[in-house]
């Protein structure tokens, strides 16, 4: 499982210009259920995502391909990280 940060960069200025192909991205992550969860970090820094089911590799890969990153409005980070207790809506996150 991952987190993935995307802070705003000094480049935030062009979100706008970038959103609908940032939407797009975010809308096939959760199509391929790879994203499990998206929301905004406060206040106004960026966004964030729980992903699942992919390899570090991948999830690299596809972070890539947002335009945000591409296009330097956000920095990404991605933090990887094993759940060792759960509530029992998400059993299935321990794998």
């Amino acid at each position: 499982m991952f987190i993935v940060l995307l802070k705003f960069s000094d480049n935030k200025n062009q979100a706008p210009r970038f959103m609908a192909g940032h939407k797009a991205w975010i809308k096939e992550g959760m199509d391929d259920g790879v994203f499990l969860l998206i929301g905004s970090l406060q206040p106004n820094l960026g966004g964030g995502i729980v992903a699942y089911g992919t390899s570090l590799p991948d999830l690299h890969d596809r972070v890539n391909t947002d335009p945000f990153v591409q296009n330097d409005v956000v920095s990404a980070e991605i933090i990887e990280f094993t759940p060792s207790k759960v509530d029992d809506r998400l059993t299935f996150l321990l794998g």
